[in-house]
């Protein structure tokens, strides 16, 4: 999970009446989020291409695979060799929305979860298949037929006991 206004990642350890309780993954100190603060779990980032968006974990498999699971560029070079080395791993990447910022910080991550052994080969799934990560409407609505469905054979059950 990345905190906005924060620096490194966190794990979310505990939820709490007003927000979460998250964990550094760089000092393992413990801080409350709240519900204004701005958050994002890195399942939910995505980078821009000029086909479609990459999911972040498919980003940092790349990376991995690039530089054999060693650490990846210090993102604390210069601009022009962050580029390079970025674009060596998503080469189609959206030169005009991806900032050279947003690349420090993959890097960044990418060393942390390096560091943590927290980086996985993305795993096939049927949200892949589509093209694009499934999103929060999409799932609310997927809960939503559930339900229904999980409604309709209590009352059909109940219609026909035998």
């Amino acid at each position: 999970m990345a905190v906005s206004g924060k620096p490194g990642l966190y794990i979310m350890v505990a939820k709490t009446r007003n927000g979460l309780v998250v964990e550094s993954l760089l000092d393992g100190k413990r801080m409350p989020v709240f519900a204004s603060d701005r958050s994002s779990s890195l399942e939910d980032i995505s980078i821009f291409t000029y086909e479609k968006d990459v999911p972040l974990k498919e980003v940092l498999w790349s990376i991995h695979q690039k530089y054999d699971g060693a650490k990846g560029p210090d993102p604390k070079s210069s601009p022009d060799e962050l580029k390079a080395a970025f674009e060596e791993v998503l080469p189609d990447y959206d030169k005009d929305r991806v900032h050279v910022s947003d690349i420090k910080k993959i890097f960044a991550w990418y060393n942390i979860l390096l560091d943590k052994d927290m980086i996985s080969e993305p795993e096939e799934d049927e949200e892949k298949e589509a093209g694009r990560p499934m999103g929060k409407l999409q799932r609310a609505k997927t809960r939503r037929e559930k339900t229904r469905e999980k409604k309709e054979k209590r009352i059909t059950k109940n219609q026909n006991p035998n």
